[in-house]
């Protein structure tokens, strides 16, 4: 059965960045190996997707001995849509709509209609859907309560 699928590069960046959003207080710290390990990624795949994150502003680099990696923006101020377009360009659920339609039948297509309509639905979605909505925080250790 063949259906419309979101690419894992996608999906990678998306859990990678949620996870880097679910620290105290809605951000932090992370390396990519602990990236990897928690959230079940591919290594080097997440590397090449950050450097794509690094790039497009939304993530930066931390040297040092508790260096990683760390959002740029908060959590409430990024949206999939930001993360999406980082990793994989502007969004077009088909080439007759999206930034740049190329299509020869635009206006002379009955589809045309419902391709926009879906790409509109679409891109409400990912605007409006931000790392904030969707996060786990992760809880704080009492300092006391580990001691």
């Amino acid at each position: 059965m063949a259906f419309l699928q979101v690419s894992r590069r996608v999906d990678y960046a998306l859990r990678a960045v949620i996870h880097l959003a679910s620290g105290p207080e809605g951000g932090g710290v992370s390396t990519i190996a602990d990236i990897a390990s928690r959230e079940r990624l591919p290594r080097q795949f997440l590397e090449k997707i950050f450097q794509q994150l690094i790039r497009s502003g939304l993530v930066r680099s931390r040297r040092g001995p508790h260096g990683g990696y760390e959002l740029v923006r908060p959590p409430e101020e990024t949206t999939f849509r930001h993360i999406i377009e980082a990793v994989e360009g502007p969004i077009a659920l088909n080439v007759c709509v999206g930034e740049h339609p190329d299509c020869s039948l635009i206006g002379a297509c009955g589809m045309n209609r419902v391709w926009a309509e879906g790409q509109r639905r679409v891109m409400d979605l990912f605007e409006n859907t931000t790392i904030a909505s969707v996060r786990h925080v992760i809880p704080v250790l009492d300092q006391q309560a580990s001691g």
